[in-house]
């Protein structure tokens, strides 16, 4: 007698597809933001392309820039075309826009390939969230998504080991070609990656929505009660400003704008800033290993002490540790030490953003809750853009010293911003428990 699987274990192999292609995605995204920084001391040292460390700035910004249209076009791209295929674009447009890199023979076309990368960068992250969302087994979201941030930080210390390993002996061109290897998982996600279901459903394909949940076995989802119009979306903005809501809202976005413009602003120039401190490549490509090290436990460790002691508390805790650990940076330490300071720095720094827009989507609305994380996250992005070029205009001053000092300084503010934030929504309405979801999103 031939037993069905349980519905537990058919969820499990659907949610096993979807989100190991998803991880394997946001991976390459995350080698492919983290390689400019792991590569620049390297080419500020040889010179490459005539750059100077203003330019330098100047470029890590076009990237953030380009992941600040590629954020705030994903949703409307995606409702167009689906999910699965906007990854799949994303993908190819970040590999292709590093062979322009790889190619480049001035700084133009280098920050022109930069630029698009972006866009693909910014593009894949929300869209790959949205993925597992739909796919994660009932309550798992959460913890669906913080496994899925990890990779993030894998791609990270994947550049590090890329920049030790390829750009010593082939140079920094080389970097940008190992980039373009992740064009060879385009084929394999257009094939296997399967579409969301509830999009096949809000946009009338019943049929195709049928199919494919019969063909991995699952529940196929209601359908939505009606689309959201162009006028009901922006309500939703304008609910955010209406009474004494204007006040939170504008603390959010300034608390995500010193959060991002940290954590881009450390990503782009934290193996430069540990080399003007004294230390060889080597040490400081090892910096970037433990910080995104630092981040994967921090992704792991923040939420559930979000779910213990609150998503604003801990956020606004753990941008102060943020603070002292990157100002102690710029001390010179015992290199065991200053190797601890950068994990812990990296364990709060990476989730203490996370935390912001956890506590967006708590103290939300259910009808506003995406808009609120929509737009705090991409007022965020215009921190994300300055934080790079500000660290090129201190090193091009000979003031790399002040580096660390004003990223902590954005830190401390992020601090204030949502811990003023925090009290105040302390006297709103109580959430249920069920509303606490994580949204790990950069």
């Amino acid at each position: 007698m031939s037993s069905s699987p349980s519905p537990t274990a058919r969820v499990g192999r659907l949610a096993v597809t979807a989100v190991a292609l998803c991880w394997l995605a946001v991976l390459f995204d995350g080698l492919d933001m983290f390689i400019y920084g792991s590569v620049l001391p390297h080419m500020l040292a040889e010179k490459a392309l005539g750059l100077t460390p203003d330019q330098a700035g100047d470029l890590g910004s076009y990237a953030t820039f380009g992941m600040l249209v590629g954020a705030l076009t994903a949703g409307t791209v995606a409702d167009r075309i689906g999910r699965r295929k906007l990854m799949v674009a994303c993908v190819a447009l970040f590999s292709l826009a590093s062979g322009l890199c790889a190619m480049a023979g001035s700084v133009e076309v280098f920050g022109l390939g930069r630029t698009l990368a972006g866009i693909g960068l910014g593009g894949l992250l929300p869209t790959a969230i949205s993925m597992v969302s739909d796919y994660a087994p009932r309550g798992r979201a959460a913890l669906t998504i913080g496994m899925l941030m990890t990779a993030h930080h894998a791609g990270g210390i994947l550049s590090a080991y890329v920049a030790l390993w390829v750009v010593e002996p082939l140079g920094w061109r080389a970097a940008f070609w190992f980039c373009v290897l992740p064009l060879l998982f385009v084929p394999v996600l257009a094939r296997f990656l399967p579409e969301s279901l509830s999009f096949l459903v809000a946009k009338g394909r019943a049929e195709e929505a049928r199919e494919l949940a019969g063909r991995y076995e699952v529940e196929l989802p209601a359908a939505p009660a009606g689309r959201q119009a162009a006028t009901d979306r922006w309500n939703a903005l304008v609910n955010l400003f209406r009474g004494g809501e204007w006040v939170q809202t504008l603390l959010y976005w300034l608390a995500s704008f010193g959060g991002l413009l940290l954590v881009y602003g450390v990503a782009t120039w934290l193996p430069t800033l540990m080399r003007s401190e004294g230390y060889n490549l080597g040490s400081a490509l090892t910096f970037v290993v433990l910080f995104n090290l630092g981040g994967i436990v921090g992704m792991l460790v923040a939420g559930r002490a979000s779910d213990r002691f609150g998503a604003p508390r801990i956020s606004a805790i753990w941008f102060a540790l943020t603070a002292a650990g990157v100002f102690l940076l710029s001390v010179h330490m015992p290199l065991a030490l200053t190797f601890t300071v950068v994990f812990l720095t990296g364990v709060f720094l990476n989730s203490a953003q996370t935390m912001i827009y956890a506590t967006v989507s708590i103290r939300s609305r259910p009808e506003n809750r995406a808009t609120a994380v929509g737009w705090t996250s991409g007022m965020g992005r215009f921190g994300a853009v300055f934080g790079p070029w500000l660290g090129g205009q201190l090193l091009a001053a000979n003031k790399g010293d002040w580096g660390f000092t004003a990223f902590a300084l954005a830190g401390l503010s992020s601090m204030v911003f949502i811990g003023i934030a925090a009290l105040r929504g302390s006297t709103g309405t109580a959430r249920t428990g069920g509303e606490k979801e994580l949204i790990g999103a950069h």
